[in-house]
């Protein structure tokens, strides 16, 4: 963002990558494919890089208020700076906590995640499926991240994405806005399971088993860890993909 500016250039959408995006491995073929989807259909986009910090939503989650606000203060002063006005995130938790919680504090912004901008493109007609990878005869099913269809009332937009495939998509027993989540939105992720008989990915990728899915759809680097984490626990490694949506439209579109 920072060498945009200086040479006088404003970019249409600023890419918000968040931690996962920046740092997990499995997550940056995330970004990654976002990235290939912007530079496919020709968005001029920018990033923080190093001037991007957490958004503030893990010190929220955990009653940490003050901690919070110091971090969004800081990133809205410099998303501000840069009179940033769209921006689109990888992340769910990003999303739901720049769309939301910003605004209150000084940071107002058109904020959309990436599903919903693929969504878009299809609409448009500027992203489809040709020369890339065909997901004929696979059975895909989505998993919906809390804090994009609970949180936030997103459910079309990554359904859309996949409708354009040549392929079966199928629905858990638990979905939308009865959808099961993976753990990860409740911090299950980062501690030890809560006492009880079964971890909660477990249950979820129970719920994959009983789709007969041959991919799993996400949409959450978040998810897709303890989705992971899951089918490992199952040795399905062989018969399940855990993919995010940006992943599989740069694949169908040969990115």
């Amino acid at each position: 963002m920072a060498e945009m500016v200086a040479e006088g250039k404003t970019p249409e959408i600023l890419f918000w990558v968040g931690c996962a995006g920046c740092f997990d491995e499995r997550a940056q073929s995330i970004t990654r494919s976002i990235c290939k989807i912007l530079q496919h259909v020709g968005i001029s986009y920018a990033v923080l890089g190093t001037e991007e910090s957490c958004t503030g939503d893990p010190a929220k989650r955990a009653g940490n208020e003050f901690l919070f606000q110091m971090q969004a203060i800081t990133n809205i002063e410099i998303l501000n700076a840069y009179e940033i006005k769209k921006i689109v995130t990888g992340c769910p938790h990003c999303f739901n906590t720049i769309k939301n919680e910003y605004p209150q504090l000084g940071g107002s912004y058109e904020v959309i995640h990436h599903t919903q901008l693929i969504q878009q493109l299809i609409d448009e007609g500027k992203l489809k499926t040709e020369g890339g990878e065909s997901f004929k005869g696979k059975r895909i099913t989505y998993h919906d991240a809390c804090y994009l269809g609970r949180g936030n009332n997103v459910y079309e937009a990554p359904r859309s994405a996949l409708e354009i495939l040549d392929a079966e998509l199928i629905e858990m027993k638990r979905c939308r806005s009865n959808g099961l989540c993976c753990g990860a939105g409740g911090a299950q992720m980062f501690k030890e399971p809560e006492r009880g008989n079964k971890d909660v990915n477990i249950e979820r990728m129970e719920d994959v088993l009983q789709a007969k899915a041959d991919i799993v759809a996400s949409a959450c680097p978040f998810c897709m860890t303890m989705l992971r984490d899951g089918v490992k626990n199952k040795e399905k490694e062989q018969e399940i993909q855990v993919l995010d949506i940006a992943e599989i439209t740069a694949q169908a579109n040969g990115l």
